[in-house]
């Protein structure tokens, strides 16, 4: 219940950007999470992930081995070196450690996206469809430090950031997916909005 006190003025409640921006977010992954459009895509995919004849290593690509997931955890390596790498493109120092850093991240992606498609194969279609547009996210991110990696390698650093920058801006995108996909697997609904 509000209470006005007088000799003060009343302000009436308006959204701010980033109400506007989550409502527009929460929107969006309702709408990937209703849409049937890639279902035939999602279903061979899985049937193709799941015949690959990998034994116990499929265990292993789950988490079983810890009680949850791998792919969180091996996210960190690819994630931790591109966003090290972006800091020290800001600070003064030499090329070659965010170059390091650069490299490193591209070869812990693959080992973080085959647990990452190990684990999709088996979510229920509001999880894949969004899971989907996450691993999309992903082949951005890794295109664009590719790009970043090469224009580095060839003495084109000013290029290399910024495909770099694009390559966060992706997996900004990409780890708020995941994070939507792992908390709808966590508690199997949306957080209130």
């Amino acid at each position: 219940m509000s209470t006005h006190v007088p000799g003060t003025t009343t302000r009436s409640w308006t959204p701010s950007a980033l109400d506007t921006a989550s409502a527009w977010w929460l929107t969006a992954l309702d709408r990937i999470e209703r849409s049937g459009a890639a279902d035939p895509a999602i279903r061979l995919l899985q049937r193709g992930i799941r015949s690959l004849p990998l034994g116990e290593a499929r265990d292993l690509l789950r988490g079983r081995p810890l009680g949850h997931p791998v792919h969180p955890v091996l996210v960190q390596v690819p994630i931790g070196c591109w966003l090290s790498a972006a800091v020290l493109d800001i600070a003064p120092a030499g090329h070659r450690a965010p170059t390091t850093l650069m490299a490193v991240g591209l070869a812990g992606a693959a080992p973080a996206a085959v647990a990452g498609w190990a684990d999709w194969a088996d979510l229920p279609p509001e999880q894949t469809r969004v899971g989907l547009v996450h691993a999309v996210s992903n082949v951005a991110a890794v295109a664009c430090y590719t790009a970043s990696l090469t224009a580095r390698l060839r003495g084109h650093s000013a290029k290399g950031r910024l495909w770099s920058l694009g390559g966060l801006t992706a997996v900004a995108v990409s780890g708020a997916l995941g994070g939507h996909v792992a908390y709808r697997q966590a508690v199997g609904t949306h957080p209130a909005h």
